[in-house]
């Protein structure tokens, strides 16, 4: 997963026509770490998306402006557009990744 550091980054990668998903997350935060452990294999499977984070205490303006209210969020984007949001009260296990990421293809 590469990181995004400016919002001018963001913004650049979210509007492209190739679907971008961004996580945010936080240095401090456990369900971060513990979405790290089980994050890998997902995106091997999930290859079609390019996959970003970006730590919301760093860029507090992007998770302001997108309505993430918890961490770890995984934020779908296309064309500038945010297409999904799975929020952090359900992106505790490789299951609930899995499901929101299966859900988008349907």
């Amino acid at each position: 997963m590469k990181t995004i550091t400016t919002v001018e980054q963001f913004n650049e990668l979210i509007a492209g026509e190739q679907q971008v998903l961004v996580k945010f997350y936080a240095g401090w935060c456990p369900d971060c770490t513990r979405m790290d452990m089980f994050i890998d294999p997902i995106i091997e499977e999930y290859k079609q998306y390019d996959w970003y984070e970006l730590n919301r205490d760093e860029l507090p303006e992007l998770a302001e402006k997108y309505d993430v209210m918890g961490i770890p969020s995984l934020l779908i984007f296309q064309n500038g557009e945010k297409l999904a949001h799975l929020h952090s009260a359900n992106a505790k296990s490789p299951q609930q990744v899995t499901d929101f990421l299966t859900a988008q293809q349907a």
